[in-house]
């Protein structure tokens, strides 16, 4: 399966997502978001980047056709982490991408990528791949 770009950056949302210091506890927070097809959530707890780069319906769209045939999460485990001041079209910043294996009950074996950026109030979704 080919690698798909589910979104690209975001702005602040709730504290309980924000994960204050830890990125994993809050990519891990948001990625439940969209196990559960709370899409509209999961969009209003992105990043900035990641709200200016597509609308909320836009998002719920995009992110349903493609997670919908999967079917449920059964398991997620976090493979690896790396932190960057820079990432391809997004401003200097802090960054850190993890990257998921992800079983699916329609597709045993996924790599979710996650893209995170600090923000003021915390750690915010900047991106989301899944291939």
């Amino acid at each position: 399966m080919r690698a798909m770009l589910l979104a690209a950056v975001a702005l602040a949302a709730t504290p309980a997502l924000a994960g204050g210091g830890d990125p994993a506890a809050a990519a891990t927070a948001w990625a439940k978001l969209v196990d559960q097809g709370r899409y509209g959530e999961s969009w209003r707890q992105a990043g900035a980047l990641f709200r200016n780069g597509v609308t909320k319906a836009g998002w719920a769209q995009m992110v349903g056709r493609v997670r919908q045939p999967l079917g449920v999460v059964v398991s997620r485990r976090l493979t690896s982490q790396a932190r960057s001041r820079s990432l391809p079209g997004a401003p200097d910043g802090d960054y850190d991408t993890l990257h998921f294996a992800t079983v699916f009950t329609h597709k045993s074996s996924a790599v979710e990528t996650i893209v995170l950026a600090r923000e003021p109030s915390g750690w915010r979704v900047d991106g989301y791949f899944i291939r």
